[in-house]
């Protein structure tokens, strides 16, 4: 071998140890925060050199800064629910949820109008309540009408339509109890009238969805009116604590509360206030179940031109909670919290972000919430604020599952969209 090619590799290799070695020091200093672009000024005069000997030696010895690394995030989109001239909006108005690869979502449809710094729904015409269904951990789906059946019929000030003509609900009645919550195809849906003051129902599922009984009223819990999407946890099998929003005393929205049954839905217990009195609104909880008495709630905040999420925590199986982090202080225009826990362990916090870039973003946290690691996002290549409201389920692979409503361009008609994306590639 020509002795200076040899003295060469030797060098480059050398290069390579240096390269790994200086890489991993760097991997093992603290994180302070999400990484940022440097200033014109904070460079160095040797940087434009630095970078393209960085680029060079990658290109010649590609595994040095590859080793041993985490496995890049893949982010799959996939649409839902697209059609011309239509309207796909809000999941987290409905729920979501999975059985293995099996996932279900519900989302409202209506038809496109351009209506300037508002939903571009027409309010005039007919909004359905419809179902997604894949059986493939989101890479297709299906989508199901449960009006055809008689159920989640479209009713209620809350609309951002009208009803579908020729269609009426079923009269509420009171829930007879007995339901097994704990059943292996058990889903609920919880549905309000109103925003402010109205009543609401539920409907709930032993077939993972495909026909549903209901609806039965909800209290009223001594407030004026309830306004709830879906977010419960199941503690046993007839025992499910459910998480509300209710009007504030001046009658607007709204305070979050939870209350449990244990006799199978017959009967339902105010248990407490997460936000007794909050300026501006606290809505649409998003909980998890942490431990034997700790849960951790996630709301959604706004006061004044200000919009955010928080947490709430509670040591008491949710007889008392106290505010805990602020995970996303800026939402632009605000946007509702969807909030799980992985298999590993982690906690896994999903949202929209209504202001430029608008954007699906996300942040974990190994400690239970009590930290938060740098934001992610998903994609930013949103059209404008009109998207979010998301749902998210893990599949059995690790992979997340995370479905909101999106479109591409200002007069870009509304779709569902779901993101595809590997949790264990985030250090």
């Amino acid at each position: 071998m020509n002795s200076s090619f040899h003295r060469s590799c030797l060098d480059m290799n050398m290069l390579c140890q240096t390269f790994t070695s200086c890489r991993n020091t760097a991997r093992k200093l603290p994180r302070t925060g999400s990484p940022r672009r440097c200033a014109p000024s904070e460079r160095s005069p040797g940087g434009p050199r630095v970078c393209g000997a960085i680029v060079l030696l990658l290109l010649l010895c590609p595994t040095a800064g590859l080793a041993d690394g985490p496995e890049p995030l893949t982010v799959k989109h996939v649409k839902v629910y697209a059609v011309p001239g239509r309207f796909g909006g809000w999941p987290a108005n409905h729920g979501i949820w999975s059985w293995g690869n099996e996932i279900l979502v519900g989302f409202s449809a209506g038809y496109y109008k351009d209506r300037g710094p508002y939903h571009h729904i027409d309010k005039q015409k007919p909004e359905e309540h419809l179902l997604a269904r894949s059986l493939d951990g989101g890479e297709t789906w299906t989508i199901e009408n449960p009006a055809e059946k008689g159920a989640l019929i479209p009713v209620g000030e809350a609309l951002h339509g009208v009803p579908p003509p020729g269609l009426k609900e079923k009269p509420w009645r009171d829930c007879p109890g007995g339901i097994d919550f704990t059943h292996p195809d058990f889903c609920m849906t919880v549905r309000m009238t109103s925003a402010h003051s109205g009543p609401a129902r539920f409907y709930y599922s032993t077939d993972r969805g495909h026909n549903w009984k209901g609806p039965f009223r909800l209290p009223t819990f001594g407030q004026p009116g309830l306004a709830p999407r879906t977010d419960y946890i199941v503690d046993g099998k007839h025992e499910l604590m459910l998480f509300l929003t209710a009007p504030k005393p001046n009658g607007r929205e709204g305070r979050p509360f939870c209350v449990r049954t244990t006799d199978g839905g017959r009967t339902w217990k105010f248990v407490s206030w997460i936000v007794a009195n909050p300026k501006g609104f606290a809505i649409m909880p998003s909980t998890v179940r942490l431990g034997p008495r700790e849960l951790l709630t996630a709301i959604r905040r706004r006061s004044g031109a200000k919009r955010w999420i928080e947490t709430y925590r509670s040591f008491d199986n949710a007889q008392s909670w106290r505010l805990d982090t602020v995970p996303a202080p800026d939402l632009g225009e605000g946007n509702p919290p969807s909030l799980i826990r992985l298999r590993d362990g982690r906690l896994c916090l999903t949202y929209g972000y209504r202001a430029e870039p608008f954007s699906i973003r996300a942040r974990l946290s190994r400690d239970n919430g009590r930290t938060w690691q740098p934001e992610i996002i998903l994609r930013n290549d949103g059209g404008g604020r009109d998207l979010g409201y998301p749902r998210t389920v893990q599949r059995p692979d690790g992979k997340i599952v995370t479905v909101y409503y999106f479109h591409d361009t200002p007069d870009g008609d509304r779709y569902i969209a779901a993101t595809i994306w590997q949790p264990s590639a985030i250090e």
